[in-house]
């Protein structure tokens, strides 16, 4: 089956870097579209960044240009760079996948999620 497991959240500076990735397996990674969300206590859950099969990438204009989505194929990884961090990026973020037309209504697969606290 679908899994997707996060990991390299952490508490930082502002102005500070951090790099998630995500492992992804049971199914052929290279086929999905796959993304970033995040969610802030109190707040819904939001798109951060996401990348399809031809490697055509898109973001929330929040992170423009501080965050870089990228995927390892090969390997089956989803990475997130994450830039000039700053206090309102905390949030618990979680990978995700579905096939592309599914994925743009709301993709079914997720993974558990990785705590990124950014303090000032």
């Amino acid at each position: 089956q679908v899994q997707l497991v996060e990991s390299g959240g952490g508490s930082v500076q502002a102005g500070e870097s951090l790099r998630l990735s995500c492992a992804a397996s049971g199914f052929t990674f290279s086929l999905y579209c796959v993304g970033w969300f995040r969610q802030a206590p109190g707040k819904e859950r939001e798109g951060v960044a996401d990348r399809d099969r031809a490697g055509i990438s898109k973001y929330a204009d929040s992170v423009k240009g501080r965050f870089t989505i990228s995927r390892d194929n090969a390997n089956n990884i989803l990475w997130l760079q994450m830039n000039s961090l700053k206090v309102e990026d905390t949030a618990m973020y979680y990978c995700a996948t579905d096939n592309c037309i599914q994925f743009l209504r709301r993709p079914n697969y997720w993974g558990q999620g990785t705590q990124v606290t950014v303090s000032s």
